[in-house]
């Protein structure tokens, strides 16, 4: 159904052609719709002026029947409503009365409700259904590209839109074929489709397929311009490490790249630069970038890959003139000089896109030239690195003077890892007259410094200069919480290592010693919790798997610590702390074959550790595979020569295995050496009745050594109630804390990172581990079981020796 016009009308309200709604009366002519006869007849038969006649009642001929606006006038000159005969046909008709609308067609028609769907186009010749299909193809292109674009990309589906259309642009290119239509083929269409296929397997990784659909598009000759896609396939290429071919493709396509196209020149010769670095060819690569930087001078990229392949190829000079010219290059600023204040307030309210882009070009350059001023500072003289740090930060004073400040900085920080404590004080202390920002980062480099010096106040006081400087410096406030843990203020300690985390969630160093404190503090859960979290984000840090299953272990999990031990023994295969742990923890499991074999373990990386020795020595006793004892109980008495025990145990293993006689000679010697030594008498006491020799003169010293340690003891005991009495405590209420980090000069490193506690706190440091209930109760069983024994006597069982009844892991 159609409301335009319709060519029939309704005789009884004439015909709309009649009507000239452009007559004005006030010009004259002939009027058209007047009743009577030809208008001719009323206007001389020319149409000049306007001949008016009067009748006997006094009515006009030839008055005007319409109004200006088009209404009707009756025979008396009233207006009245012209007929609206043109929307009859629609429907609609005039409302009865009034005269102030029109009645919609529901009164004639009934409710019809919403108009029908359109139809579907019945022509299904070759050529619209070519169009649909030609539409289909456009909805499958722009489906893959927004799915490539999506967040997250999902190019999975992206890949598979794109083959959806490439198989519909087939099909339609052959109906196109089928009926003579092939003059319609769309070639840019067919273009489209296989570049987005390539294009999606490039991203979703299928890499040999993206090389495969750029290789038809390049292959064919009805596309000029395919030949630039060898950029895109020298990239996979690239991706593929196989730069020669990558640097072929590049090539063939700065062959087809017009002279005008310099920017574009200029990143593909930057490609073959990059992948000449990666092929070692370092002077192909000087001379890529050397002609970028012809081309175009303003290439921050360029110029710092230049810097790099001077620094690769060791010379001194050509690196001082390319950083010369990478730091002359102007960087765009994001406001513009002209720009007033009020307006620049306004930009940093409102930032928009371009200005954005700006600041981050501004960020990369800047960083570009902080990285290669770091990289060949130290290279450009090695005899004297120090001119070097001098020369980059005078390059960089006039232009850069925040870039400068930082190298100054770096330069301290090389004092420090060459252990020049002073001359690093002295560099930092200079930034005291800059700006706040350089303060602060001075300030804590220098709270640092005294930290490993040992000195805690200066550190103390450095740190707090750092935080009023920088309120939300992270690193500050964590060297502030590491002065109180020093000084034993653990939960101020902890509580700096909360608002460090606060100000950075993913400082690694706050988060470490916030586990720390917790351990210290007995908080074992929450300790665990902090660790976890820091291994979440630094997953293979040894340290960190070290403290978890550490705290598994304090808290009696020993299967989740056995567990975590073996992870960190996928990282450090060959410490022997870890090994002993380990051992140690497979040992309270009652698991004595996994217990020997991680102790054999570290003894075979580090055989001088005293306690895997006494550990190994004790269990071959237990097994009673003494000569096996006897040999590491002599290795512990090589390392420690004036350690008597070693010497006893070695004794009382040549007893044990009933050969007396070298026992006995071993209990003399040992006498000789230690005359004082109670369980030498003892024992020789107890060979010699089995023996049947003379043991008259051992009783003797042995009874005389017992009264004398006896009257000791008691006047021990009375000096100690004595001092107890007079001091109830600490005076001026300091804190000792004997595990104070102290400066360890040349010293030299541990043996492993895990087999002995370390002193507090520094960033990445294993803290002094606590006793388990486990051990706690162990260590109350020996103490009352060496309350309960009896004094030595001469009349001991044979089968006691220096162990006594105990068990022997308790004692060792």
């Amino acid at each position: 159904m159609s409301f335009g016009y319709d060519g029939n009308f309704d005789e009884k309200n004439g015909d709309d052609d009649d009507y000239d709604f452009s007559y004005n009366s006030e010009i004259g002519g002939p009027i058209p719709g007047t009743s009577g006869g030809p208008p001719d007849a009323f206007n001389g038969g020319g149409g000049g002026g306007s001949q008016r006649l009067t009748t006997a009642n006094g009515s006009i001929i030839g008055r005007p029947t319409t109004t200006s606006d088009g209404r009707t006038l009756d025979a008396n000159g009233n207006v009245s409503d012209r007929p609206m005969t043109s929307i009859q046909n629609a429907g609609f008709k005039k409302k009865s009365g009034d005269g102030t609308g029109l009645d919609d067609f529901a009164e004639e028609h009934g409710t019809r409700g919403p108009a029908p769907p359109l139809k579907e186009l019945t022509d299904n010749g070759p050529e619209p259904k070519a169009k649909v299909l030609e539409r289909q193809v456009h909805t499958l292109l722009e489906e893959s590209a927004a799915a490539k674009v999506s967040d997250p990309p999902d190019y999975g589906l992206a890949v598979e839109k794109a083959k959806a259309a490439g198989k519909k642009e087939a099909y339609l290119n052959k109906h196109r074929e089928k009926h003579n239509l092939a003059d319609h083929i769309n070639m840019d269409l067919t273009y489209a489709v296989c570049f987005n296929l390539a294009d999606a397997y490039h991203k979703h990784g299928q890499l040999k397929e993206a090389l495969s659909a750029y290789n038809v598009l390049v292959k064919n000759k009805q596309y000029p311009q395919s030949g630039r896609l060898r950029i895109n396939m020298g990239n996979i290429y690239f991706e593929q490490q196989q730069y020669p071919t990558a640097i072929k493709m590049y090539k063939m396509a700065l062959d087809q790249i017009r002279d005008t196209g310099k920017r574009l020149r200029s990143k593909v010769q930057r490609n073959i630069g990059i992948a000449q670095l990666r092929l070692r060819d370092y002077v192909a690569a000087a001379e890529s970038f050397e002609n970028i930087i012809k081309d175009d001078t303003e290439d921050h990229q360029a110029a710092f890959n230049l810097v790099i392949t001077y620094f690769a190829l060791g010379k001194p000079d050509l690196m001082k003139r390319s950083f010369s010219h990478l730091i002359s290059i102007p960087i765009p600023s994001p406001v513009d000089d002209d720009v007033d204040s009020d307006d620049e307030d306004d930009l940093l309210e409102k930032p928009d896109p371009l200005r954005l882009e700006l600041e981050e070009r501004e960020k990369r350059a800047k960083n570009m030239i902080l990285n290669a001023a770091k990289l060949i500072a130290p290279a450009i003289d090695k005899e004297n690195w120090e001119e070097g740090y001098d020369w980059v930060i005078d390059a960089l004073s006039e232009d850069h003077d925040k870039v400068s400040s930082e190298v100054a900085i770096l330069k301290a920080t090389t004092y420090l890892k060459k252990g020049h404590f002073d001359e690093a004080i002295s560099a930092l202390k200079a930034f005291e007259k800059k700006d706040r920002h350089l303060k602060a980062k001075a300030a804590t480099n220098l709270s640092f410094v005294y930290y490993l010096e040992g000195d805690i106040a200066q550190a103390d006081e450095y740190a707090n200069m750092a935080v009023r400087y920088h309120r939300y410096n992270a690193k500050a406030l964590v060297n502030k919480g590491n002065c109180y843990f020093v000084q034993g203020q653990y939960e101020r300690a902890k509580e700096l290592y909360l608002e460090a985390i606060g100000v950075e969630a993913d400082c690694t160093e706050s988060i470490f010693n916030l586990g720390l404190v917790n351990k210290r503090l007995g908080y074992l859960s929450d300790a665990l919790q902090a660790f976890d979290k820091l291994h979440s984000i630094v997953p293979n840090l040894p340290e960190v798997i070290y403290q978890i299953a550490n705290v598994h272990d304090m808290l009696d999990n020993h299967k989740a610590s056995t567990d975590n031990f073996h992870t960190l023994l996928t990282q450090v295969q060959s410490d022997p702390g870890v090994h002993a742990k380990l051992g140690r923890v497979y040992n309270k499991r009652d698991d004595q074959t996994n217990a020997f074999h991680y102790h054999r373990e570290s003894y075979t990386y580090f055989p001088v550790d005293l306690d895997v020795i006494s550990w190994l020595g004790v269990w071959y006793v237990k097994q009673e595979f003494y000569e096996q004892a006897i040999t590491f109980f002599e290795r512990a008495a090589e390392i420690q020569p004036n350690e008597v025990k070693w010497k006893l145990m070695i004794a009382s293993c040549y007893r044990r295995m009933a050969n007396f006689q070298h026992a006995v000679d071993l209990y003399e010697e040992i006498h000789r050496q230690y005359p004082e030594n109670q369980e030498c008498l003892r024992y020789l006491i107890i060979i010699s009745k089995e023996l049947n020799i003379k043991y008259d003169h051992y009783q003797r010293e042995f009874a005389k050594l017992e009264r004398i340690n006896t009257e000791s003891d008691f006047s021990q005991a009375g000096g100690a109630m004595t001092q107890m009495q007079g001091h109830n405590g600490p005076q001026g209420g300091q804190t000792s804390y004997p595990d104070a980090p102290k400066h360890q000069g040349n010293a030299g490193p541990r043996f492993s990172a895990f087999s002995q506690p370390d002193p507090e706190p520094s960033p990445v440091r294993e803290e002094k581990k606590e006793e388990s209930p486990t051990q706690r109760a162990r260590a109350a069983k020996a103490a009352k079981a060496k309350e309960a024994s009896p004094a030595p006597s001469t009349n001991a069982d044979d089968s006691e020796d220096e162990w006594g009844s105990a068990d022997m892991d308790d004692l060792l």
